[in-house]
């Protein structure tokens, strides 16, 4: 049976295709798919489970399995497939073989993670076993449910308390599970003043269970977190013990810190919950075993009860979940899995070494070296969000500009979060929103370590790809604010505030006929911000121009990327502005011009009648019949000048033909305005891309740095600027004094010169190219 699964694991994971060595297919019209003929053999089965875990080749790339699937994952495989083979055997060997597996799983995890004289209960659903634990809970309390129902509980309802800090969904599940409203839910908030943010306030728990007390409710039973969901910090689990003893409420304790039970130093908050009613245990994710079952540990003298809330069970299936795991922990060993564990555990040590090093990146949880959780994130204190100023009450800082501020910094977390995902997925690491602290990133090795063969080179590799993004974030982050209030004072220019855009910012072009107040589509401005996207684009600059994600508004945007380098913000902001300008009166002038040629017919067909019939009056009626009017022309031929119309588009009205015709010549009419241009021609060094701030002044040009060319190019620029040569006089007046007059010998000289001016033209095309 293993060999056979270890072929069809190879078979499946290779993604190669399986040739039938027969070559047959049963062809059956009467049932379609796979149920054709008389069935199919197993290499068919095998092929249509392979397409359908690689899907098509043709339509997109095979994509490599994310999770290392070892010898021990194939040995947890081959549980499930034993477990089907062992439900075959007569009952009582059945029933001696499931009691042999259960009581030897039990025991290996009591032993492992220190909680004795318990027993376990394994389930598929992580929280199916909290649910049991409730429903056992109940009726320990309520000695009367089994016979009233729901009748007990509406007298005295019973009140399950979570934390804030636990994960989402898990009290409504509860309550679905257990028949009971959203209001015998009671969410414990976490710590304001003192201790950590995450950890659930103890005082304030203990007035709400009194409060419960004094209105007729039942405390039933509390939810502690040994390493929350967000962060993984870990409650005080010793005093919610006392406390718990103090009021007889059921306390269960569930989280991934959990694990290091197995280790030999355990802290004394977490050795705590070897104490508690019942815990969670998740060894799946923790030692890297798929579909692998929870166990929730608890302590009750009633089988009785345990039998009716659902913890045990007389049916031998029920008890063959533990199959896999008892497999797996005999295949491992003690000294497997708590190397598995420790090295887990190292590695979050390793990454939270390495991050305090690390310039602009915040750690949440530095106190707690228990936690293997390490969660982080990029800040920069900005010149106006001084710490400082913050502390003072009457701070000018202003809470839209605080808020900008958290929505920035949250667009380049996630940002962050997603580049480093990609480019060390061996990491695993998670992007998670806190309502506190904004958007992190989160590493949690216990869960994903073990499953995708991290090590610690991967965790160097991390902390090198977040030193090689933060030049980008610190220089995006100081460039928003700047974009933002540049843009503010441009006109006909509109900042949007996109919180999740991780760019420099975004930026609207509002043409005249932009009506802000409308949410509908705007043609005109969707032309002209493709027209403006597509100018910004050739400039061919370092910074990138986007219309946006696909979830965008209706109104049209030009989103711009993050910056890798200093850029000079009015600069962009102007070349947006004069370019997006330029762009609609060309679209205006366009649509002029289709009304001032239409109008220009309809004139000039006006003005040709007119002339028809002067003409008709001029030469008389006789001239106009066929045999007369030829006689008369005959003998008295009308000299009548040519005369015709000519529109002019330039100036947009009919001009006559007449001196076309007299001198032979194409008139010229009116001469067109030059074109002027808006964008300011800003002169730049040799490969100096667009939007660069000037190297002028900088400490990046060295003493023998092309310092001349940067005098040359000023000469030029204030040359270009139109000062004469009095005004450039007038500019420099520290200059040194006049030479004094030429010599004889130097006017000869520059008379030769003058004569010879072909030796002057390296010099001009040095400046030609310097231009």
């Amino acid at each position: 049976m293993g060999k056979n699964l270890k072929e069809a694991m190879q078979m499946l994971e290779n993604g190669q295709r399986i040739e039938d060595e027969n070559g047959k297919k049963p062809v059956s019209e009467d049932v379609p798919g796979p149920l054709q003929g008389s069935g199919q053999d197993m290499v068919s089965i095998l092929q249509l489970v392979q397409n359908l875990m690689h899907g098509d080749e043709d339509e997109q790339p095979q994509s490599t399995r994310i999770q290392n699937i070892g010898e021990q994952g194939h040995m947890a495989l081959l549980g499930h497939s034993l477990g089907a083979y062992i439900s075959t055997l007569d009952k009582e060997k059945l029933r001696k073989l499931t009691t042999r597996i259960l009581s030897d799983t039990t025991l290996w995890l009591r032993r492992i993670f220190r909680y004795e004289n318990g027993c376990a209960y394994f389930h598929e659903e992580e929280r199916e076993g909290l649910a049991k634990i409730c429903r056992l809970a109940i009726h320990s309390r309520y000695e009367d449910f089994v016979v009233d129902g729901f009748d007990v509980l509406y007298n005295k309802k019973p009140v399950i308390y979570l934390s804030a800090a636990a994960r989402p969904g898990l009290g409504q599940y509860l309550c679905n599970q257990l028949g009971l409203p959203l209001s015998c839910l009671c969410r414990v908030p976490c710590n304001t003043m003192f201790g950590s943010q995450h950890q659930m306030d103890i005082a304030f728990l203990e007035k709400l269970i009194k409060d419960d007390i004094e209105r007729g409710r039942l405390p039933l039973l509390l939810v502690a977190s040994a390493g929350t969901a967000a962060v993984g910090h870990t409650d005080k689990i010793g005093r919610l013990k006392e406390l718990c003893e103090q009021h007889g409420i059921w306390l269960h304790v569930e989280g991934v810190t959990l694990a290091t039970l197995a280790l030999g130093y355990v802290s004394s908050p977490l050795l705590a919950a070897t104490k508690c009613d019942s815990m969670t245990l998740t060894p799946g994710p923790w030692l890297g075993l798929p579909a692998m079952p929870a166990v929730t540990l608890y302590t009750h003298d009633d089988p009785a009860l345990t039998l009716v809330a659902g913890l045990t069970s007389n049916k031998p299936a029920d008890k063959l979940r533990a199959l896999p795991l008892w497999l797996s922990l005999q295949y491992l060993g003690l000294d497997g899995i708590v190397g598995r564990i420790k090295h887990s555990c190292q590695l979050s040590q390793r990454l939270q070494e390495s991050l305090k090093k690390v310039d602009h990146i915040k750690i949440l949880m530095e106190g707690e070296l228990s936690s293997p959780v390490v969660v982080f994130r990029f800040f920069q204190e900005l010149p106006g969000s001084d710490p400082a100023f913050k502390a003072v009450p009457g701070s000018s800082v202003a809470p839209a500009a605080v808020g900008r501020e958290r929505d920035s910094c949250d667009a380049l977390n996630r940002w962050l979060g997603e580049q480093l995902k990609q480019l060390v997925p061996m990491c695993g690491l998670t992007v998670v929103d806190l309502e506190v602290d904004g958007t992190c990133m989160r590493f949690s090795p216990l869960m994903t370590a073990a499953g995708l063969g991290t090590r610690g080179e991967d965790v160097d590799q991390l902390i090198t790809c977040i030193q090689s993004k933060l030049p980008t974030l610190t220089c995006t982050l100081q460039l928003r604010e700047e974009f933002r209030q540049e843009v503010e004072g441009t006109a006909s220019l509109l900042y949007v505030h996109d919180p999740n855009w991780p760019g420099i910012g975004v930026v609207r072009y509002e043409h005249a006929n932009d009506d802000n107040s409308s949410l509908k589509s705007d043609p005109e401005g969707e032309k002209i911000h493709s027209g403006l996207l597509k100018k910004l684009n050739e400039l061919e600059s370092d910074l990138t121009f986007t219309m946006g994600p696909e979830y965008k508004s209706t109104k049209s945007c030009i989103y711009i990327g993050m910056a890798s380098d200093d850029v000079d913000i009015s600069e962009l902001v102007e070349t947006i502005a004069v370019t997006a300008r330029e762009i609609e009166e060309n679209s205006r002038l366009l649509e002029n011009m289709t009304e001032v040629v239409r109008k220009g017919i309809q004139e000039a067909q006006v003005q040709l009648q007119k002339a028809n019939e002067e003409r008709l009056l001029e030469e008389g009626v006789l001239r106009q019949i066929p045999v007369v009017g030829s006689v008369l022309n005959w003998f008295s031929p009308v000299q009548a000048s040519q005369k015709g119309r000519s529109f002019n588009l330039t100036a947009g009205s009919l001009e006559s033909t007449e001196y076309t015709y007299v001198h032979k010549v194409q008139g010229t009419g009116v001469t067109p305005p030059p074109t002027p241009s808006g964008i300011r021609s800003k002169q730049r060094l040799p490969g100096q891309k667009p939007f660069k701030r000037s190297l002028r002044g900088s400490d990046a040009l060295s003493e023998t740095s092309s310092v001349s060319h940067i005098e040359d190019l000023e000469k030029m620029e204030q040359l270009s600027s139109g000062l004469e040569p009095s005004n450039l006089e007038a500019h420099c007046p520290e200059e040194a004094p006049r030479a004094p007059a030429p010599t004889d010998s130097q006017t000869e000289a520059l008379q030769n010169k003058a004569q010879h001016p072909e030796d002057d033209h390296p010099q001009v095309e040095g400046l030609e190219r310097l231009r």
